[in-house]
């Protein structure tokens, strides 16, 4: 059984407060777009029972194999049931560590992969409950709309935001940030900025002043080139820009599809037409 797990863009990313458990409490609105990789789950009746041979290909994936969120969804898909050997394999399109998403969407879609092909019929509430375990923007990947989400990232509000039609430029500079590092540097708002209806009820042109992502300054920062990125964007005529997520990718939005760039060869570049909305 074979799914397409995709990775998302940031409108908006306030840092509200930290929290006495440690985590920070955060509003965003996140949007669903079309760079995906490629999961694959098959049963394997040559496998012990309860086992998992699980392979990559496409881009490098550092650190044990399992502690890679599709192993670790499977295994907890797994957890006290008599299951049959398994084998898995990603491709990985959707850069490590981009503010994008991959690992979150790959384990995301790993629990709802094997759910359906062992007929498994867990609710939306178990999956949910799974996904939070995995990591905070796990939840977001259980749909395929733009949503507000809220708490460190877990509380899920779907938005009807619709970018149908839009070009949608993804550049990333090679650069890996710490997320850790980002929110240790960034200040928090102590305010709520109300990013979803700020994005239903505005003009594109003006999110970026309403709907900042607050990350950036520390990053843009530390690392100059990543906000030279969104500043060549908007000179090229992109009505909204911004760094997705905790960087280091830079996105910009065009309401006309846009010239070719040139950009140097340690950056990464995708263009896209988004697709019409999905809730």
């Amino acid at each position: 059984m074979l799914a397409f797990p995709h990775a998302k863009i940031n409108l908006g990313l306030n840092v509200i407060e930290r929290r006495a458990d440690g985590y920070h409490e955060i509003e965003s609105v996140l949007v669903p777009i079309p760079l995906r990789d490629a999961l694959e789950i098959v049963i394997d009746p040559t496998l012990p029972r309860g086992g998992v041979v699980y392979t990559r290909t496409g881009l490098s994936i550092d650190g044990d194999i399992e502690r890679d969120l599709c192993m670790r969804a499977v295994r907890s898909i797994a957890h006290d049931r008599d299951l049959p050997g398994l084998r898995m394999h990603l491709h990985k399109v959707v850069p490590m560590g981009a503010g994008l998403g991959g690992g979150s969407s790959d384990g995301a879609q790993a629990l709802m992969l094997a759910n359906k092909l062992l007929e498994l019929k867990l609710d939306r509430d178990h999956l949910l409950r799974l996904a939070e375990e995995l990591g905070s923007d796990c939840p977001f990947f259980l749909g395929n709309g733009a949503a507000l989400v809220t708490g460190r990232g877990e509380r899920i509000s779907p938005i009807t935001l619709d970018l149908g039609g839009l070009w949608l430029v993804l550049v990333n500079p090679g650069v890996h940030v710490s997320t850790a590092l980002v929110y240790a540097n960034t200040d928090p708002t102590e305010r709520r900025m109300n990013l979803g209806s700020v994005l239903l009820s505005t003009k594109m042109e003006e999110w970026g002043s309403l709907a900042p992502n607050v990350m950036e300054h520390y990053v843009f920062t530390a690392h100059p080139e990543v906000g030279a990125i969104k500043q060549r964007l908007l000179e090229a005529g992109a009505v909204h820009a911004a760094m997705s997520g905790s960087g280091s990718t830079v996105f910009g939005l065009f309401r006309d599809k846009p010239a070719p760039m040139a950009w140097p060869m340690s950056h990464s570049n995708w263009v896209f037409q988004l697709p019409a909305f999905v809730q």
